[in-house]
């Protein structure tokens, strides 16, 4: 299928202005589907009335999650800001219904029994997601250099909102880590005889031509084969895919009979609850995990049944 010229043109903008991949892919996922929903029709020949009733179809027929209209409000705001050049000014759409879930939280002896069931990788992987409180994909996206197993700290690059940030790292997993680490500079020796290395963020190679020669930037899970680098064409080789790790969860969760729905961001909701309950303060667990805001850290203060700091029922008290 021949690609859109139009669509490419977004792309470049996107990437002109140092998005991130998967922005880049969203954004264009959501323009792709805005312009099928009006039969086609090119983005320079729709205004705000079309933008309002591709959203009001989300919320009202699709019943879209209020965080999937608000993706898709942003990349669309984003093409006439940028690309088309007009302003949508107020558009009045209806807004998708707010959602609260409580995220699904194990207990401490839940989790360990889950990964006494892994080996090798996946088992280093989902430790780290429950005691440094990662999301997938920044623990994938671990390079030698984040790590400093002198001071037990983590370094988690380029996360949500374009942020840099430090958080823990368990004693218990320096020495599977400097194996890990051990075995994947074996794997860049061997690329880099072959003049390949890890994949680089954005125009490092060109101003750096060796830097993939250097231990620090090689991925600590790096993927067994090799592959083009989605920006710059260049063979490479980038970080284990979040889909391996999936699907070695899944058994392990069975063979322990649990009954909750566990995914990968099960282990740093469990990682942030726990803190609280062991008297963690609020503010130091949303340093940790990186939340711009402290009422996105507040969802865990109700999982565990106090909505402040030593609240309990009166009915204790009595």
């Amino acid at each position: 299928m021949p690609k859109s010229q139009f669509l490419e043109t977004v792309r470049e903008n996107i990437r002109l202005r140092g998005y991130s991949l998967r922005t880049e892919q969203t954004y264009l996922h959501w323009i792709r589907r805005f312009i099928l929903f009006n039969g086609k029709k090119h983005p320079q020949d729709m205004h705000a009335v079309e933008v309002r009733d591709f959203l009001n179809w989300l919320a009202n027929k699709r019943n879209v999650a209020i965080n999937t209209q608000k993706v898709a409000l942003n990349a669309l705001v984003f093409l006439y800001k940028h690309i088309v050049q007009h302003e949508l000014g107020d558009l009045g759409f209806t807004h998708a219904v707010k959602q609260r879930f409580l995220p699904v939280v194990l207990t401490p002896q839940q989790v360990l029994s889950i990964i006494e069931q892994l080996n090798g990788h996946h088992k280093l992987i989902v430790s780290l997601l429950y005691g440094s409180g990662l999301r997938i994909s920044e623990c994938l996206r671990l390079r030698v250099q984040d790590i400093d197993l002198t001071n037990l700290s983590l370094t988690v690059r380029d996360s949500k909102g374009h942020k840099d940030r430090q958080t823990l790292l368990s004693a218990k997993l320096t020495e599977p880590l400097q194996q890990q680490i051990a075995a994947a500079l074996q794997v860049q020796q061997q690329d880099n005889a072959k003049g390949i290395g890890p994949s680089l963020p954005y125009a490092l190679s060109r101003k750096y031509p060796n830097a993939f020669r250097q231990p620090g930037w090689m991925f600590v899970f790096p993927s067994t084969s090799l592959c083009p680098h989605p920006l710059t064409g260049e063979l490479c080789r980038h970080h284990l895919h979040d889909s391996i790790i999936r699907k070695a969860l899944a058994p392990a969760v069975a063979a322990c009979q649990i009954r909750q729905r566990v995914g990968c961001h099960t282990f740093r909701h469990s990682f942030a609850t726990h803190l609280l309950q062991n008297g963690c303060d609020i503010r130091t667990v949303q340093e940790l995990l990186g939340h711009n805001d402290v009422t996105t850290t507040q969802i865990y203060t109700h999982v565990i049944g106090q909505h402040y700091a030593g609240t309990i029922s009166p009915l204790d008290r009595s």
